[in-house]
This record gives C-alpha cells, structure tokens and sequence, in this order.
C-alpha cells in the first residue's frame, strides 16, 4: 500500500526552500483575477440582504498554508466589503460598524505556527484571526457561520491518490510514472473519478458552512481540452522528477518497488470537469466563471524558479515516503538535468486558471 499520510503540507518555516519564500507563481494567479472579486462585490453582493443588522463579517479561506499568499486574498476580499458596506449603509442611513473575522483552514499539519508568526501587524487590527486545522473535504467550520469563502490553488491537491494506480493487476497501474501524466487512460480516469468525489465533497461541506446568499470563491488551474499534463512546462518537471528517481534508484538510493509505489496526490482537470461537477451541487448558483490565463505561462522561467517552487512545494510526501535525505537529491539532480537540458518553453503547451463565484442558495 502507499505510505502517504494523505495530508501533504507545504514547506514550513522561512527558510530558503519554504513556502512562504517560493510561491509567487501562486500569488501570480492570485493577482491576475482579484479585480474580479472586488467587482463582483462592489457591485452584486447584498449585505443587506444577509443581515440588514450584520455586525461581524466571516471569511474563510479554505487550504491558506502559511502565507504571505492567503493575506493577500483576506485583505482584497476586506477592503471589497468595507466599501460595499460603506456604500449601502450612507445608501440606506444606517449607521452601523462591521468586524472581520477570519478563519484561516488547512491541514492539521500544516505550519500554524509560521502562520500567524508572519501575520502582518497591520492586519491584526483589521481582523480576529482564528486557525482551523482539518480537510477541507469535510466540514470544517459550524453550518450557516461563513459569509464569503475562498480557495486558491488548492483543489488540484487530492484526499488521496487512488488505489488501483498501484496495483500492478489493475488497467490503471501507473507503471513507474509518479504523477497523473494522462499517458494511460484508465489511470486519467482513476485520477478524474477521485477528483470528482473530492470537489462533490468540497462543495458539500461548503454549502453547509456558508450563510445563504454568501460566496464562495475558487480559483484553480485546469487543462485546457486536447492538452495532456505531460504537454506543459509542470508536467515535464515531474516526468523528470521521475527520471531522477530512477537513477537513484539504479545507483541503490531507493528502490524501483518504491517508484512503483508512489504517485502525486495531483490531478488538473479540464474546464468541463471542473463545470460539471460545480454543476451538479444544487446548493449554489454559479454568478461567475471565467478562464484566464496564468500570467507567467508566457515567460521562460528559470532553472532556479522552477526547482524552488517544486522544492517547497513537494518534499512532506518525497520524504514520507522514501526517507530522509532524499529530497535534497532529487532536486539536485533535478536541477543538473534542468541545466544541462533546459526546457523549451516555445514547445511546451500552457495551463489555465479557472476563476468561479458561487453563490449559497
């Protein structure tokens, strides 16, 4: 059986391979959509038919890690809100104050700690913190409590990695692949049909966590159809990941049994896939879903960036699973191979970002 944890954190700490330091490919995303939550706010989200006597706010953001991404995406949501409120309550002459409180969710794993240590000064004036730890495939927070929730770059991440990947007397066996390339059909399918469960799940927990009328706000990366996993810059990366691992594993490192026994937690929907399955939750409305793209895929990214991104991003599982040291191997030998054959990013096919508001019926 596989030996993941089935929760798999990012880089704690600030070091220089922590998360907090290597996720601007993360807040890229963030950036390139976040007029449209103000947008959408400022001019379609009625606080007043919330609670016309709404005195305390409620965001979650549902997988936050440990910053600085998720503070950013709290204070866009905020400062939306404090000037719909300001606008509705000098529209309607009420006089009336309105308190933040927001509830930051992730793994129970995860590094609270760096968290709320690195939480800006300014923003503990402007909001009560509170950490949540737990899989936001289940409910996290009381039922009728959130009035906007939001995610980023989160829901790629499975519960699990489906268990017929590595039986080697199933269809689905994922050979010596460590990822969901979409090279063997049956093993894309293991991966959507997961994918499918978990964001039914997702959804689920949110809708009973959000007050009706509130958001839910999601952003995410997709494929776009046609395009195979294996086709993009991401993609390559891991398929040399797995390269890399073989030569350890020649040299006696690891072992090809463990190879064979792992695979990402990871799967990247096409946009269909992602529609469907929000379409099939009748608890929301969809008030905005739109694709954009990622506003790096048109830059030749480093050597260097690539290699800390995926340093920060993956070593819980690396480590897990086959022992302490090997992270530090393989992305040494990750980053020589990138040296010595750098990527064509020309040839490469690009991912897309899917930005979606729903609304709690």
């Amino acid at each position: 059986m596989s030996t993941f944890s089935q929760s798999y954190p990012m880089s704690g700490g600030d070091d220089q391979h922590s998360y907090i330091h290597n996720s601007t490919y993360q807040k890229a995303a963030m950036d390139g959509v976040e007029e449209k939550a103000k947008q959408y706010i400022l001019e379609k989200f009625d606080l007043l038919t919330l609670n016309p006597d709404l005195s305390t706010f409620r965001i979650a953001d549902f997988g936050c890690s440990i910053g600085p991404n998720t503070f950013h995406a709290i204070q866009n949501i905020i400062d939306a809100v404090k000037l719909k409120h300001l606008k509705e309550s000098q529209e309607n002459s009420l006089v009336s104050s309105l308190e933040f409180q927001v509830f930051f969710n992730d793994q129970s794993n995860n590094d609270f700690n760096t968290l709320f240590r690195t939480l800006p000064t300014s923003f503990e004036q402007e909001y009560l913190s509170v950490g949540v730890p737990g899989s936001f495939y289940g409910r996290v927070l009381p039922k009728n409590s959130i009035h906007i929730g939001t995610t980023s770059c989160t829901t790629h991440w499975l519960s699990g990695v489906p268990e017929q990947v590595f039986d080697k007397k199933s269809p689905a066996w994922n050979k010596s692949y460590i990822y969901c390339n979409n090279l063997i059909e049956e093993v894309t399918k293991a991966y959507k049909d997961q994918y499918t469960q978990d964001m039914s799940l997702f959804l689920k927990a949110r809708a009973e966590e959000l007050v009706p009328g509130g958001l839910m706000i999601m952003l995410g990366l997709y494929l776009p159809d046609g395009v195979a996993m294996y086709e993009t810059w991401p993609g390559i990366v891991k398929d040399t990941m797995g390269d890399c691992l073989q030569e350890m594993a020649k040299l006696g490192i690891t072992s090809h049994e463990k190879i064979e026994m792992f695979s990402m937690p990871l799967y990247f929907p096409y946009f269909s896939e992602v529609k469907g399955v929000i379409e099939e939750n009748e608890s929301f409305t969809i008030e905005l879903m739109e694709t954009v793209r990622h506003p790096l895929e048109a830059a030749e990214l480093t050597n260097d960036f690539m290699i800390s991104t995926y340093r920060a991003v993956m070593p819980t599982f690396i480590e897990k699973h086959f022992g302490n040291g090997k992270v530090d191997e393989l992305f040494n030998r990750l980053a020589k191979k990138f040296s010595e054959h750098p990527i064509d990013f020309e040839k490469c096919k690009k991912q897309m970002i899917y930005y979606v508001v729903l609304k709690r019926k």
